[in-house]
């Protein structure tokens, strides 16, 4: 079972990876989609549920962000992510560890689709990134922590490149 939720893991790694190198929005938003949606299968394949659950519902908000951006559609996602936060907390009695894993979700759901700055957007996804590092450590992910150390790589290395490319001007 640990072979096939590492090579979900991988997977998730892999179109992470394509989804990067994507040129138009709707192609990344569906390569991220199938991306997050294999690390999630990765994520309840070892039973640590809120990272499960933060990346299928980002997965489906990015389905959902390929045609609509709108403050209901965040107020639904922020939503969802308490409900399973509070499910997991008050009814599963699962450890505080999980709130790292919201935390990151939080962030990604609200900069996914509030924010338009691309650097704003840029800088609390290094924070995201982070939780979400910190929580695929905590729990055993290597192919997790891969995928976030992936995200956190181009994040910096875009930063670098859009002050660079100010500096020039």
């Amino acid at each position: 079972m640990q072979y096939l939720a590492e090579g979900f893991g991988a997977l998730a790694v892999l179109l992470n990876f394509i989804g990067y190198r994507q040129n138009h929005v709707n192609r990344y938003l569906i390569v991220s989609a199938c991306a997050l949606l294999s690390v999630s299968i990765h994520f309840f394949m070892l039973g640590a549920m809120a990272a499960g659950v933060g990346c299928m519902l980002a997965s489906i908000r990015n389905i959902f962000t390929l045609r609509y951006r709108s403050r209901a559609l965040l107020s639904v996602f922020i939503l969802l992510n308490l409900l399973f936060l509070a499910y997991e907390w008050f009814y599963l009695d699962h450890g505080p560890l999980i709130f790292v894993a919201y935390a990151s979700s939080l962030i990604f759901t609200v900069g996914s689709i509030s924010l338009e700055d691309t650097t704003k957007i840029r800088k609390w996804f290094i924070l995201a990134e982070s939780l979400g590092l910190t929580y695929s450590l905590c729990v055993g992910s290597v192919f997790g922590a891969i995928f976030n150390i992936s995200n956190l790589t181009s994040i910096v290395v875009k930063l670098c490149q859009q002050k660079q490319a100010k500096e020039l001007e």
